[in-house]
C-alpha cells in the first residue's frame, strides 16, 4: 500500500497543488487538514486562513506524520517536499527536520524533490 504525503493547509482546503492531485487522485478529504485520509496524508504548512505558517508550527505536524509511518510499517509514504512550494520554505529546512527525526525506511521522497535545493 502506498500514501501520497502533500502539505495542506489547517482548513483542509485542497484547493492547489500536490493537495488538490492528492484530493483528486488519492481520497484526501475537504475539511481535514492533518493526517491520513484515503491513500493521503496532509501536514498542514499554512493556517486556516490560509496564511502561511512559521516552520516552527510546521515541525510538530513533521513529527506526527513520521511517527505514523513509524507505526504503520507495512505501508510506503511517498513524501513531496512539504512546505517548499505556496508555503515558501527552503528545501533545507526540511531537509534538516527529516535528518533530525531519523526518517523510517518505508518514506521514499518523491522525484519533486529532484528540482529542489
Amino acid at each position: 500500500m502506498a500514501v501520497f504525503v502533500v502539505g495542506s493547509n489547517r482548513a483542509g482546503r485542497h484547493g492547489k497543488g500536490a493537495a488538490l492531485y492528492a484530493k483528486k487522485h488519492f481520497g484526501a478529504q475537504q475539511g481535514i487538514g492533518e493526517g491520513r485520509t484515503g491513500d493521503a496524508y496532509a501536514i498542514p504548512t499554512k493556517g486556516e486562513r490560509l496564511e502561511l505558517l512559521e516552520w516552527h508550527q510546521i515541525e510538530p505536524s513533521i513529527e506526527r506524520f513520521v511517527e505514523y509511518a513509524r507505526t504503520h510499517p507495512h505501508v510506503t509514504f511517498h513524501l513531496t517536499p512539504v512546505g517548499t512550494g505556496l508555503a515558501g520554505h527552503s528545501t533545507e529546512k526540511l531537509r534538516v527536520t527529516l535528518k533530525r527525526l531519523g526518517i523510517p525506511n518505508n518514506i521514499l521522497l518523491t522525484a519533486s524533490w529532484v528540482n529542489d535545493s
